[in-house]
């Protein structure tokens, strides 16, 4: 369940990326972006764009709760670095003395 999560999180990141990327820059601070026509007409692209946004992120704050709340319930913890040992080492028996010859 985690994981189908995980995965939708990260596609709307990603979405939500890509949207806020193709917004209009109305601050001009570099004088790059916002230029240029597109297909729609400015309001009508940019209200596209706004509810667009709105809703990726509001997708994105719920599985980021969904997350929290799934991974808080957990009981032992899960590392995908390390495997979890399966035998206990063996236990020394003793100090070593060395033996001479």
């Amino acid at each position: 369940m985690i994981i189908i999560v995980l995965v939708i999180h990260v596609l709307i990141a990603i979405a939500l990326t890509g949207v806020i990327l193709m917004q209009r820059s109305e601050g001009g601070a570099l004088g790059i972006g916002g230029g240029g026509g597109g297909v729609m007409s400015a309001r009508g692209a940019g209200n596209l764009l706004s509810r667009t946004t709105a809703i990726l992120a509001v997708a994105f704050f719920a599985t980021s709760i969904l997350l929290a709340i799934l991974t808080g319930n957990r009981s032992e913890p899960e590392s995908i670095i390390t495997a979890p040992a399966t035998e206990a080492p063996a236990e020394p028996t003793g100090p070593v003395v060395p033996l001479a010859d």
